[in-house]
């Protein structure tokens, strides 16, 4: 039988990793996580990392397993990644990659598209208008540039920006230009799931998690690590609302309405993402029935 990954995706608070582990106990196998937050073992409250019940029940990779301070990418996430799917296929015949980071999902399924060198002294150019005009100035260049890659990527999200800008300045192209698509052939077949709920259901659990992390500790953890805000891992939503309100932007209350608010924009942008994939067969988080008779066709 030939091994087959099992993807689960869908947006922040659909229930991907109660389906998950469902799944893999179902299955005999385990889990890798395609959440590009939850490899860092610092952050645990602010990046609904599973809880040490849910970890125990069923092995996990790429979980908690990088530090904040190490450079981590979606390339390098791809090499990782295929090299575990070759353990767990020596012995497995199914594993399972969850999560909503669609550019992590897309690299282990398609592969990173290769992009040309940058100059250092374009990149520095790019980071001194960021330092000097903020992130608004970006946005303004990038949907000038390339406004079809400025339809989807993360405008909350400088670092993405800025790297698609350094390709346009770099070459004159769109950064979606080298963005092929191009599949990479990979010796295992691939099966996507996607979970949705209606808009009010999801919001509504966005809203409720928001809650549960702070009675949990976002903000003495968000504390703890205000000092490292520069660091890319920090910029996440959660996160980034508390930093400004430590640095007197704004009060608690009207922070917490900003990551409730910023936590349902980042959900629909997946959902804008994962919706181009046509080879995503999607269901209700709640039919379990349904996803299990799917992947025993398809699996079993």
């Amino acid at each position: 039988m030939k091994k087959t990954l099992i993807v689960i995706i869908g947006p922040t608070g659909t229930g991907k990793t109660s389906l998950s582990i469902k799944l893999a106990n179902m299955l005999n196998t385990a889990i890798i996580s395609s959440d590009s937050r939850q490899i860092y073992k610092e952050l645990k409250i602010g990046t609904a990392t599973p809880t040490k019940v849910e970890l125990s029940q069923v092995k996990h990779y790429m979980v908690a397993n990088k530090s904040i301070h190490d450079y981590f990418s979606a390339g390098i996430y791809e090499i990782e990644v295929l090299k575990i799917l070759e353990d767990i296929f020596n012995t497995k015949d199914a594993a399972i990659l969850a999560g909503g980071s669609g550019m992590y999902i897309d690299a282990v399924c398609k592969g990173i598209d290769v992009q040309p060198d940058v100059d250092a002294q374009v990149r520095e150019q790019i980071i001194k208008q960021y330092e000097k005009e903020g992130i608004e100035s970006l946005r303004f260049n990038l949907q000038k540039l390339d406004p079809e890659h400025y339809a989807f990527v993360d405008l909350n999200n400088p670092k993405r920006i800025m790297k698609a800008l350094e390709i346009c300045f770099q070459t004159g192209k769109t950064y979606t230009s080298f963005l092929k698509n191009k599949k990479k052939e990979r010796d295992f077949r691939i099966i996507k799931i996607g979970l949705e709920r209606n808009r009010e259901e999801l919001y509504e659990r966005i809203n409720k998690r928001v809650d549960i992390m702070l009675e949990e500790g976002l903000v003495e953890e968000a504390k703890q690590f205000h000092k490292f805000k520069h660091l890319n891992a920090l910029n996440t939503v959660g996160y980034k609302e508390l930093f400004a309100h430590f640095e007197g932007e704004y009060d608690l209350q009207e922070a917490i309405r900003l990551i409730k608010r910023n936590s349902r924009r980042y959900a629909k942008r997946q959902i804008t993402w994962h919706k181009k994939d046509e080879t995503i067969n999607w269901f209700h988080p709640n039919d379990f029935d349904g996803i299990s008779n799917f992947v025993k066709m398809n699996v079993l």
